[in-house]
């Protein structure tokens, strides 16, 4: 992983989660099948920033040469009404504030950073979350067959986003 990317990329893609529990998992597991994809563009740059998407967020919100895009791909536990595997692209400019700790993003401040970069920079910022089937209590990398499942269609999707034409 080339953290230099984060500053020289013209799309930025964080897989944010921990890969020793369950589906949470899921950001890191697609920057890895998005990695052995040949028809990614030189200038998209793929990081795996586990649980460190805030203090990643602040450096990039002061970096002289921001990227055109950040896509941030995440899990989530709280969404009702979501079955475990299905994902969707989160709004952050609709998100009530008081919705923000609904999400996991490995949360608050991270959407309101995130709503600082677009607003700041006119960085245009993704967010794609999955609904978690198996969050463990204790270490354990096994992701439920919902969510693995659906994770070439996640990369898929972040995938036309890093493309230039769809920009």
């Amino acid at each position: 992983m080339d953290w230099s990317k984060m500053f020289t990329s013209r799309v930025v893609v964080f897989g944010c989660g921990n890969i020793l529990i369950g589906d949470d998992a899921a950001g890191p597991r697609v920057i890895e099948l998005l990695e052995k994809d040949a028809e990614i563009p030189e200038d998209v740059g793929l990081l795996d920033v586990g649980t460190s998407i805030r203090t990643i967020l602040f450096d990039l919100i002061v970096a002289p040469t921001p990227p055109e895009r950040v896509v941030v791909i995440d899990a989530t536990t709280e969404e009702q009404g979501r079955e475990p595997g299905e994902f969707w692209e989160i709004s952050i400019d609709g998100m009530d504030p008081k919705k923000v700790n609904d999400f996991s993003l490995h949360m608050f401040p991270t959407v309101n950073l995130l709503k600082d970069l677009k607003e700041n920079t006119g960085i245009d910022v993704k967010i794609l979350v999955v609904q978690t089937g198996y969050v463990p209590d204790e270490l354990d990398e096994t992701m439920s067959p919902e969510v693995e499942g659906v994770l070439p269609a996640m990369a898929e999707k972040v995938k036309q986003w890093c493309m230039p034409e769809n920009g």
